[in-house]
């Protein structure tokens, strides 16, 4: 029996060592070997320890942040004409999918992140404002004896409409939320909805506060991915779920070598044409070669603290559905 015992321990060492390497790969550690001088090492450690990917790109921390900031608000008042033009209207099937996938019922507390133009939070009113109304149906049905009156005030109440469902936008850009707003405003989303502005990697809330986290298409431009995980893991509440629509690595050959065609010689110039912006969107497809592979991906996920782990690849494999438990 020792020797079974012995080989688990030994798996399971060597898969925290694999990942503490990588870990000191990304913080710039690889390559600094004792026959340097310490303090070239140091220096050298340093300096790319503070250095990141804007695109295809090496940047500084500092500095990409404010290059993406820039980015989305060149692209906020053009932003969901392009992605209608961008994926031939199918990002929309993609969030529908993500919101099947949530299943959210009356009452639930949403927190959704970088989503500035409200994608997600109208569909998650829409959502449990229908899951509601279905639950009050059943509920006239077996009160045979309430008054014309009385049903009507029940579905006159906009606020109990959710069933105290609330959905609250976190977005770092003033722009993409101000887009939002008036979105929201034209289409008459007013009661269980809120706009802060606020980082991923430091989100202004307490611990344990939503029942769900949501992020579509915005962890990528985030500079440190695992501090955005780690915070979403915070805010969470034990039970609590992390869902994560995002652009993942193409498998399928001929697929590939067709989507990088499209992305690289077509969206720029979509950009230009729609937007007259080539660079940002030019941007947009670097980030999405630079974002971890989906098992990469999910390891991250895991790291912050997340359990049942799974991705569901859409589109023969070009967006996937990354979802997890907070225990």
């Amino acid at each position: 029996m020792a020797a079974p015992r012995s080989l688990a321990l030994w798996n399971y060492c060597s898969r925290r060592w694999s990942r503490a390497m990588r870990g000191c790969q990304l913080l710039g550690l690889r390559g600094s070997w004792p026959e340097a001088p310490l303090s070239a090492r140091l220096l050298s450690q340093e300096k790319r320890a503070t250095e990141t990917h804007f695109g295809f790109q090496t940047v500084s921390e500092e500095e990409k942040g404010g290059k993406v900031h820039q980015v989305f608000e060149s692209v906020a008042k053009k932003y969901d004409v392009m992605n209608d033009m961008m994926s031939l209207g199918i990002h929309r099937l993609w969030k529908d999918l993500l919101l099947w996938k949530m299943h959210p019922l009356p009452g639930t507390q949403l927190l959704d992140v970088a989503g500035g133009t409200g994608d997600i939070a109208f569909r998650f009113l829409n959502y449990v404002q229908s899951q509601h109304q279905r639950k009050q149906k059943r509920q006239l049905r077996a009160q045979q004896s309430l008054s014309w009156e009385e049903i009507a005030k029940e579905y006159q109440n906009e606020e109990d409409s959710l069933g105290g469902s609330h959905v609250m936008v976190c977005d770092i850009n003033k722009e993409m939320l101000k887009v939002g707003k008036q979105k929201a405003l034209a289409q008459g989303y007013r009661a269980g909805l809120a706009w802060v502005l606020g980082d991923a990697e430091e989100l202004p809330f307490d611990d344990d506060k939503f029942d769900i986290y949501t992020i579509a298409f915005g962890i990528r431009n985030v500079t440190h991915i695992d501090q955005a995980l780690q915070e979403a893991h915070r805010v969470l509440k034990p039970g609590g779920r992390f869902l994560c629509l995002e652009f993942s690595q193409v498998n399928n050959p001929l697929i590939s070598r067709l989507y990088d065609l499209y992305s690289f010689q077509v969206i720029p110039v979509l950009g230009e044409v729609i937007a007259g912006d080539w660079k940002s969107y030019q941007y947009l497809v670097e980030s999405i070669r630079r974002f971890p592979s989906q098992e990469e991906f999910k390891e991250m996920i895991e790291d912050a603290g997340f359990h049942k782990v799974t991705y569901e690849s859409l589109t023969s494999g070009i967006v996937a559905i990354h979802s997890a438990f907070k225990l």
